[in-house]
């Protein structure tokens, strides 16, 4: 799921996980961020809560993004680690995310997570 990198979105990463947590016909959620702002960040503050956690796979794209430098269609800007690559991949990761390094990684990603979960 992605929700988009604008400021005001109808759903948060959480509402839509909360949504997915709850349909028996969804083993996994794969959730597609990127650079700038918090949403996954806080997405990560959330599931490291959930107490009965549904598998999440994330890709976050933005990983090769000079600091600084204003990027995409909603103007994304990394300063510091706020909003950063690195900074949502380990608050991701800490939560119990599973992060992939590339887009070729979230399949097999989410087979291990379905596989540990049955």
């Amino acid at each position: 799921v992605g929700i988009g990198g604008d400021p005001v979105t109808g759903l948060s990463f959480e509402d839509v996980y909360k949504m997915f947590k709850g349909d028996p016909e969804t083993d996994a959620v794969v959730i597609v961020g990127e650079i700038g702002g918090g949403k996954e960040e806080k997405f990560a503050q959330y599931y490291a809560t959930d107490t009965s956690k549904k598998p999440v796979v994330a890709y976050i794209a933005g990983k090769t993004a000079p600091p600084g430098k204003k990027m995409g269609h909603a103007g994304a800007i990394v300063f510091g680690s706020e909003g950063s690559y690195l900074g949502k991949v380990e608050a991701l990761s800490r939560s119990g995310v599973k992060v992939a390094g590339n887009l070729g990684e979230i399949v097999r990603l989410v087979r291990e997570a379905i596989q540990r979960t049955h």
